[in-house]
């Protein structure tokens, strides 16, 4: 596939923004990483073999009666010592790097939770003695994905609705300022806590919530670009050849009002990572137990005798947005039409 100039013009400002450039490949490699979270941290080993049987307990239930001929018929609690020892005995565990999930509850800690870092809790327990390094990347996993499908639908929805605004124009644009004015002074933190004395929310019922507010972050800046395109010549003629309305939004002026739309994204994902952990923080996030950022923070700060998982929380969520953000200056950069390649103007 050719590549037209504009795009290779843009390509080179983007890797010109070493600090973007760079931010970019280090947060996908971290994400990719959290993908697989469950084969770094996990209260089960990664494949077991006894008595010549293979297991894979990861993917698998397993009873005790399974793995061994006097083994009780209830489901195999691979962390007792008992078990462990007759693995070991007929055969061999592989386990991954953290032996513990991120609901895991540590056992014989020696000392109250929360317990500092040690060689088999790399970054502590919480005040729950659940292991944080496990938490942490269960947490940045779920953050970025509920970032990124949020992100994703808001902007579809906001994208189309500043379209028909910006191109219709007249009294189907005046209505709908009206409503996006009206509906914008909703307060979101009010209407969440009598949500959450309603149902308990969790991830998508968050993201529904949500998304009700999300998808006007986006509609201002298309809905000006479509005001700006629907006069021009090119729109006009294709118009007077019967070209249909959705044809010239979607294929002929889109284009063109996405350049400013894209150097928004990085930005509205970092914002919508940050509105999930001060949620969390407050109280009216995710489900109690979920892996969480914000609550990570949270128990810092009810917990100032263990200063290690405030430090933890703040280090991790200042370096993903900080990524986050060098990443929209770069993307900012490549569409910026008056830079040129190498980062010149």
């Amino acid at each position: 596939m050719t590549l037209s100039p504009i795009t290779i013009r843009r390509l080179a400002n983007f890797r010109a923004n070493r600090r973007g450039w760079w931010s970019m490949w280090i947060f996908a490699a971290l994400f990719v990483l959290t993908l697989f979270a469950e084969l770094i941290a996990n209260d089960r080993p990664l494949v077991a073999r006894v008595d010549g049987n293979w297991f894979f307990p990861v993917v698998a239930d397993y009873a005790e009666s399974d793995i061994l001929p006097d083994g009780l018929p209830t489901d195999a609690d691979w962390q007792d010592p008992e078990l462990e020892r007759a693995i070991a005995e007929r055969g061999f565990a592989i386990w991954p790097p953290i032996r513990y999930r991120y609901d895991s509850v540590v056992r014989n800690l020696g000392r109250p939770s929360p317990a500092p870092p040690s060689a088999r809790n790399w970054l502590g327990t919480d005040d729950q003695a659940r292991d944080v390094a496990a938490r942490v990347i269960y947490g940045f996993r779920i953050s970025v994905l509920f970032g990124f499908t949020l992100t994703i639908i808001a902007s579809c929805i906001g994208i189309a609705a500043g379209a028909i605004q910006g191109y219709y124009g007249g009294t189907i644009d005046l209505l709908f300022q009206r409503f996006i004015e009206i509906w914008s002074g909703m307060p979101q933190l009010y209407m969440l806590i009598i949500l959450a004395s309603i149902i308990a929310p969790g991830f998508w019922t968050l993201l529904l919530f949500m998304l009700l507010f999300s998808w006007m972050a986006l509609t201002g800046v298309v809905r000006a670009e479509f005001l700006r395109g629907r006069n021009l010549d090119y729109v006009r003629a294709a118009r007077a050849l019967g070209v249909s309305d959705r044809a010239i939004m979607f294929r002929h002026i889109l284009p063109n009002a996405m350049v400013a739309t894209l150097t928004f994204l990085p930005f509205t994902l970092s914002g919508s990572v940050t509105v999930l952990a001060s949620l969390d923080f407050l109280g009216f996030g995710l489900p109690p137990g979920s892996p969480s950022l914000g609550e990570l923070l949270n128990q810092g700060k009810n917990n100032l005798r263990a200063p290690w998982l405030a430090f933890t929380g703040f280090v991790v969520l200042g370096t993903m947005l900080t990524l986050l953000i060098f990443i929209g200056e770069a993307v900012r950069d490549a569409f910026d039409p008056r830079k040129l390649p190498g980062g010149a103007r």
